[in-house]
Formats: structure tokens, C-alpha cells, sequence
């Protein structure tokens, strides 16, 4: 096993966790579709945002573990603005039911341990190598 591969181990886990946790938000979203003070338009639109971006960011990560510059770039710009866009988005009173909102804490939680892991110096130096 390469060292870029390694070092990415524990945020392919992170990702593929956020993954996770949105797909079955969007299981949610089906299962409560007939109550639309907990799933509303913008909650469908989030959330399957969420999880479109963790399959990619996802798909990065493997990309960029088996040692692709481009695809660990991707992945360095695509989880900041994911960080940024959920902070931004938690801020925002009433846009988001509270079921959400704490769907998408967690999110910010796994994507802000992904961002501080792949913008340390151990992954930035094993891709300065490769």
C-alpha cells in the first residue's frame, strides 16, 4: 500500500460515512414525503445535493489515493466549499427543518475532520513525493 493511499484511509472513511448519512437522508426524505412541515422542497433539493456530492467527493478521494494530483485537488476544493456552504447553510433561520439541520451538523462535522486531514502536512507532502 502506497503511503498516499494511507494517509487518505481515514478520509475515504469520513466521506464514505457522509455518504452514508445522506443517502439515508434521503430514505427520510421518501419515508416522510406526505409531511411537509419536515420535508420540503428545499429539503429534497438539499439533500440529494448532499448526497451527489459525497459520491463525487467520494470518488475523488479513491481517485486521489491511488495517487492522482488532480483528483486530491478536486477533493481539497470540493470539502472546504462543502464545510463552508453547510456552515452557511446552519446559519440560515427557518430555511432548514431541525432534522436537517442536524443531518447536516454531522455532515459539516465528517467533511471539517476531511478537510483538516487532507490539508495537513502528511497528505501534502506524500502528494509533493508522488
Amino acid at each position: 500500500m502506497s503511503e498516499i493511499s494511507k494517509e487518505l484511509r481515514t478520509p475515504k472513511v469520513l466521506i464514505g460515512t457522509y455518504l452514508a448519512v445522506s443517502i439515508l437522508t434521503v430514505v427520510a426524505d421518501i419515508v416522510l414525503q406526505n409531511n411537509p412541515t419536515l420535508v420540503t422542497d428545499a429539503v429534497w433539493i438539499r439533500t440529494i445535493i448532499v448526497a451527489l456530492t459525497g459520491a463525487l467527493m467520494l470518488s475523488f478521494a479513491v481517485s486521489a489515493a491511488r495517487g492522482s494530483a488532480r483528483s486530491y485537488l478536486r477533493l481539497r476544493i470540493s470539502s472546504g466549499v462543502m464545510v463552508v456552504v453547510i456552515a452557511v447553510i446552519l446559519a440560515l433561520p427557518g430555511f432548514l427543518p431541525l432534522w436537517v439541520k442536524i443531518e447536516q451538523g454531522i455532515c459539516g462535522l465528517l467533511l471539517l475532520g476531511v478537510v483538516v486531514l487532507i490539508n495537513g502536512k502528511r497528505v501534502r507532502a506524500s502528494f509533493a513525493k508522488g
